[in-house]
């Protein structure tokens, strides 16, 4: 069998692998609904247990560390969150969205950053502001439902819908839907939804020094590489990955001089809209790959996966 169509196969087994371990990062489930009336989760049976995923323990937090020095422990998908500082759910130039899931925190540099990208949206974009989706949890760590990473508190991810000229009530701040971005048959951006705000705050959220990289449904990469003209140097942050049709995912660097928080491997040099960059997004075996109905799931990260001073974070006061 030639080595490109055994590649192929492996990517496509490595895609249907990873849509059953992480079944929210798909497009239909990604504007998952909050609750108006959210309950608290029943105490575990026995937390100290090794077995218990860590997921269900740092989901069960609802404050943050906050005698802690601010500290994103670990990496992105593999960590925790010392001394998190929550985003307030209403500024003059944004909203905090699916506020019942409690994953406005991060660290006190994203929250700076959103505060910051937001006041230029009006400028960068002609919005009244931005709707902030998931951040990461008071303390971190892995979450319930969702996202693999967002654990650090250097993760948001940013609605593509503008914010209105008004404040939304509680029910449409868990219920409405973001709109999809992306052609049904996911080839390219829907020009009646996509217009050059879009573009405009991406761009703007790339621009950003502290942004180590922003991801995208692959047909808004597209688009942007379409559509970008002059200066077109913040392309390389932006990089295609499964889902994203209703938003972008904005990593921000690991703070200076944080010791325990690891780096991700640099952005590869270009800026990602050539053909052998994009092409691959695009076959119909990636855009629609087959699920193996009998794949496993990894097993959930418990407390030894993560970093030691994580249990220092969850046991804090």
């Amino acid at each position: 069998m030639p080595l490109r169509i055994r590649l192929d196969l492996l990517a496509v087994g490595l895609i249907a692998t990873a849509l059953m371990i992480f079944p929210l990062s798909l497009a239909p489930l990604a504007q998952e609904k909050g609750s108006v009336d959210p309950k608290p989760l029943p105490p575990l049976a026995h937390p100290d247990d090794p077995s218990t995923p860590a997921k269900q323990l740092f989901g069960r937090v609802n404050q943050p560390a906050a005698d802690m020095a601010a500290r994103s422990i670990g990496f992105y998908s593999h960590g925790c969150l010392a001394g998190a500082k929550a985003l307030p759910v209403d500024g003059e130039t944004w909203q905090v969205m699916r506020v019942s899931r409690d994953r406005y925190w991060g660290h006190p540099n994203l929250v700076k950053f959103l505060e910051h990208l937001s006041s230029r949206a009006p400028q960068e974009a002609g919005w009244p502001g931005i709707l902030v989706g998931d951040m990461s949890q008071p303390r971190g760590g892995p979450m319930i439902t969702g996202h693999a990473s967002h654990q650090i508190g250097l993760d948001a991810d940013i609605w593509l819908t503008p914010m209105p000229d008004r404040r939304l009530n509680r029910r449409e701040r868990e219920e409405m839907s973001a709109v999809n971005m992306v052609r049904e048959d996911g080839l390219d951006v829907d020009r009646s939804v996509w217009t050059a705000g879009q573009l405009a705050i991406i761009r703007a959220a790339a621009r950003d020094s502290g942004v180590e990289r922003i991801f995208v449904n692959a047909a808004i990469k597209k688009a942007l590489c379409r559509d970008a003209t002059g200066d077109r140097s913040w392309l390389h942050k932006v990089r295609p990955y499964y889902g994203h049709n209703y938003h972008f995912h904005v990593r921000i660097s690991c703070p200076d001089g944080a010791d325990l928080c690891k780096e991700q491997d640099p952005v590869p040099p270009g800026d990602g809209c050539d053909a052998a960059s994009l092409d691959w997004w695009f076959k119909p075996s990636i855009l629609h790959p087959r699920l193996n109905p009998h794949a496993k799931p990894a097993p959930p990260l418990t407390m030894a996966a993560l970093p030691p001073e994580c249990r220092k974070v969850l046991i804090a006061k």
